[in-house]
């Protein structure tokens, strides 16, 4: 028997579960542009996952195995021919995190049969994870990141370090929610020039019509350098991640947040190494809990947890739509031309970077597009194509779930809809904007007052049988029927305006 390993393109990790069940087998890796024609991917992504393949490759070939790099449009051709010119009679592949792919696998007709090896990527399996939700009545995040703390001994104290958490408590998320102040010098992130690999793979990308800017590309593509931006981040960034962790600053692209993200769901980083080097930085450089706690709480926790979640959830889960959301995806979604400033620099950053952190995708692109009333799929769709660490098992529970709340309170307990309050509150973007952050009517009114009242008012009945929603529903009754009336319009006159969207790219 000749067994082959197909190396996917986010299962970078030379411990990965297929590598690992044959030391000597010949490998694959296939850089097929079918999937960069059938739907648009940021650029910046492409780059990373096709140079970093490269790179990884060569990093097999110089342990001694037997690589094939193959380019080619799709999938299927290079694979056949190199299963026939190798002999091989088991193909073997680490399961995939992503669904559609694991469908696309099961469609192939190849000369052999092909083996799916446990995806040993992520800390939990689907089994277990299938094992800790069945039965539940809620499915909350705390509860499961709890039991991840006790299984894998995290920031634990007592005789068996499984007891209770240091510090006394779970979570110290309350820490974590200041606004920005003044003067915040956030360390220069962990960057990295170009080499020829990355320097050829641009000029490949740049020939295709998809999304994002380029020139600015300076992500690690290999493991080591994957490792020096978790070091970077645990000895100058971790100290400080906490406290301003939802903050947003004008020109302050990444603040104190770790931009490790990409790499996990690669491979080049696997979650427990870099869990544990934030541990370990506690007890030995004495952090601040709430900052490491913070961060282990979102790999730990929330990154698991949403793999897990996708994983469990029907295969409809995709096209939910709670709320009976329709309006298309405006085109500045994709130009960032919007006179709201914080539309305009989130977008923008994202062109040109590939990267938001969670409060400017959760309270500013998917708030927007919540109380809006977009289409959730429009906008899962977006978020896909604009962020370099996007997936299908990232963004369909973080947007669709998290940030929409298109699966009726599968993930989230209430919607995530808010006023321009918040954003003023959290960030410096209100300043600069053309809209007045405390208007909800008027010629500066900003949309995003009217649309959250706008939203209330469209969903009141929906809204009204979550306990958490009752209290600002109230508020609805206080408005007077003048002003009520005058936000309703407000954004039946703003849809109008912008009810012309750009057709998603190819």
């Amino acid at each position: 028997m000749t067994v082959g390993i197909w190396v996917l393109g986010d299962q970078l990790w030379a411990h990965q579960a297929a590598l690992a069940s044959a030391a000597n087998a010949p490998v694959i890796l296939i850089e097929s542009h079918r999937h960069s024609r059938e739907r648009p991917y940021h650029r910046q992504k492409l780059v990373l996952v096709w140079s970093a393949m490269r790179h990884f490759a060569a990093e097999l070939e110089a342990q001694g195995r037997a690589v094939t790099y193959q380019k080619s449009t799709d999938f299927e051709p290079p694979l056949r021919q190199w299963i026939e010119h190798q002999g091989i009679t088991e193909l073997r592949v680490m399961e995939p995190a992503d669904r559609p792919f694991a469908r696309f696998l099961d469609a192939l007709a190849l000369p052999c049969p092909l083996t799916l090896v446990p995806n040993n990527h992520f800390l939990w399996s689907v089994a277990e994870f299938k094992q800790w939700a069945d039965g539940r009545n809620s499915l909350l995040m705390e509860s499961f990141y709890r039991e991840g703390r006790k299984r894998y001994g995290i920031l634990m104290e007592g005789s068996s370090k499984k007891d209770k958490p240091v510090g006394g408590q779970w979570n110290y998320d309350k820490e974590n929610r200041k606004p920005p102040k003044k003067g915040l010098t956030p360390p220069t992130p962990q960057r990295f020039n170009p080499d020829a690999i990355t320097q050829q793979v641009m000029q490949e990308v740049a020939e295709l019509d998809t999304f994002g800017d380029l020139d600015s590309f300076d992500w690690a593509v290999t493991r080591p350098q994957a490792l020096q931006v978790l070091d970077h981040f645990i000895h100058l960034r971790l100290a400080t991640f906490g406290p301003y962790q939802d903050a947003m600053v004008t020109g302050e692209d990444t603040l104190w947040h770790a931009l490790l993200s990409p790499y996990l769901n690669i491979g080049l980083l696997h979650p427990l190494e870099v869990i544990q080097a934030a541990e370990t930085a506690y007890h030995e450089q004495d952090l601040p809990l709430n900052s490491v706690e913070g961060f282990i709480r979102q790999v730990l926790g929330w990154r698991e947890y949403m793999r897990g979640l996708y994983s469990y959830v029907g295969e409809d889960y995709p096209n939910g739509n709670y709320f009976e959301h329709h309006q298309p995806l405006p085109e500045f979604f994709w130009t960032g031309d919007t006179p709201m400033n914080c539309l305009h620099q989130s977008i923008d950053q994202a062109k040109r970077t590939g990267y938001n952190h969670h409060i400017q995708r959760l309270m500013i692109l998917s708030n927007f597009a919540l109380i809006a009333g977009l289409s959730p799929q429009a906008v899962e769709a977006w978020f896909h194509a604009a962020f370099i660490d996007a997936y299908d098992w990232v963004m369909q529970t973080n947007v669709l779930g998290m940030g929409l709340y298109a699966d009726g309170g599968v993930l989230a307990t209430k919607p995530y809809a808010a006023s321009a309050n918040y954003i003023n509150r959290m960030g410096d973007y209100c300043k600069d904007c053309h809209y007045n952050p405390k208007a909800r009517t008027g010629e500066q009114a900003c949309p995003f007052n009217f649309f959250y009242w706008d939203f209330l008012a469209r969903h009141r009945d929906k809204l009204q049988h979550q306990g958490r929603m009752n209290f600002i529903l109230k508020n609805l009754d206080k408005m007077s029927a003048e002003e009520y009336q005058a936000v309703r319009d407000h954004a039946s006159q703003w849809h109008q305006r912008h009810n012309h969207p750009k057709p998603m790219l190819r």
